[in-house]
């Protein structure tokens, strides 16, 4: 490392605002990578100087500051060092909602980023204080719950109608991060006092927002966790309130799926019969994986296999297997059809058969291949900002 760039960092803490101006364009460029590692000086206290500056007044020193700590994510002790400050995570989540900032969107790639940690929980916990200094908008957020108000801004903030400066895509991957948790999962599947609402029935009409890749693979995944817990799948089959299937089935489906004979038209779910001449799948083979691991997961009990063959998934798979060349969702395609068209085995524990063909029943992790790069010391995928 060199001498001067250790001073460089060092200028973050200046009384100057013009010298902590300087030193954040220069160091922007140095938070990707090996280089990364000059953050790590005089014991991390860089880590410290930027988040003070992400409060600062500044729209510029924000964004750089905030930009540098969500690179910064790709190294686990810099990660757990920032996250760990409940202060600041508080101010982050609660300063996403401030309608007008014009830094939203990159503190929702921050704070995507941080969700890697198990410290992320804490948030569910964060109750609006009067004092916090950070304005909320009461005829938009009805829930003093920072949770509740993110989902807000995420479902009703994608048009840039709420902060014209945002459109809260990348709280799509935080979403998805917290489900790996048991208390995300029971947020995204239980009805909310304050609009007496399941919260994943908001999320799943972006499963088809074709032209929102981050929306649609960040929801895919959040719906794929929240099948973890196999009890709950019942009700979220059968629950009109949430209708999850057709959204599961919808961007795997396309109208040249010609073969479907009548009856099994008939029994699919409504929103997949007669679909429109110009209906096409996910673009995206691997969000389609996504789905058809969630189809998966929702066989593990016999409740729900005869649900789904209730409903003619297994001819809808079998389009899709049929019209996609790509190994992933073939092989995916393959072990759901075992699953639906052979008998009930009566000495077989058929859960942790389909828990082993769905990634070993592990909690899924985004993995975004082009703005993400792995760590040597984590295998969790950050959002890199260049």
């Amino acid at each position: 490392m060199s001498t001067e760039l250790e001073e460089l960092v060092s200028f973050l803490h200046s009384d100057q605002p013009a010298v902590r101006q300087i030193a954040l364009d220069n160091l922007v460029g140095f938070s990707t990578g090996a280089s990364a590692v000059i953050f790590k000086c005089n014991n991390y206290k860089a880590i410290e100087d930027l988040k003070v500056l992400a409060k600062d007044k500044s729209k510029v020193i924000v964004q750089q500051s905030t930009t540098i700590l969500a690179n910064l994510c790709d190294d686990v002790t810099m990660r757990k060092l920032i996250v760990k400050d409940t202060e600041f995570l508080q101010y982050l989540s609660w300063k996403i909602c401030d309608l007008a900032n014009a830094s939203a969107d990159i503190m929702c790639i921050l704070l995507s980023n941080l969700a890697k940690e198990d410290n992320i929980t804490e948030l569910f916990s964060f109750v609006k204080k009067e004092d916090d200094g950070i304005p909320l908008n009461i005829e938009v957020f009805k829930s003093n719950k920072v949770m509740d108000c993110l989902m807000d801004c995420f479902v009703k903030g994608y048009d840039r109608k709420l902060n014209r400066y945002a459109t809260y895509d990348y709280l799509a991957y935080f979403f998805a991060d917290i489900s790996r948790f048991k208390i995300g999962r029971e947020y995204f599947i239980e009805q909310q006092e304050y609009d007496g609402v399941i919260p994943i029935s908001k999320l799943l009409v972006f499963t088809e927002k074709y032209d929102a890749k981050t929306r649609r693979e960040g929801v895919a995944y959040t719906i794929k966790n929240s099948l973890f817990d196999s009890e709950k799948h019942e009700n979220l089959l059968t629950n009109e309130e949430i209708n999850l299937l057709p959204y599961i089935l919808l961007p795997i489906a396309s109208a040249k799926d010609s073969e479907i004979d009548e009856e099994d038209m008939f029994n699919l779910p409504d929103e997949l019969q007669l679909l429109p001449a110009d209906k096409e799948r996910d673009p995206i083979p691997e969000i389609i994986c996504v789905h058809l691991e969630s189809i998966l997961l929702l066989c593990t009990t016999k409740a729900g296999r005869e649900y789904l063959r209730s409903k003619s998934v297994y001819p809808l798979v079998r389009e899709l297997h049929k019209n996609i060349g790509n190994d992933d969702i073939g092989e995916l395609s393959h072990r759901i059809v075992n699953m639906l068209m052979r008998g009930e085995p009566e000495n077989q524990v058929i859960e942790e058969i389909v828990a082993k063909s769905a990634e070993d029943g592990e909690i899924a992790e985004i993995e975004e291949e082009e703005e993400e790069e792995e760590s040597d010391d984590d295998d969790d995928a950050i959002v890199e900002v260049l």
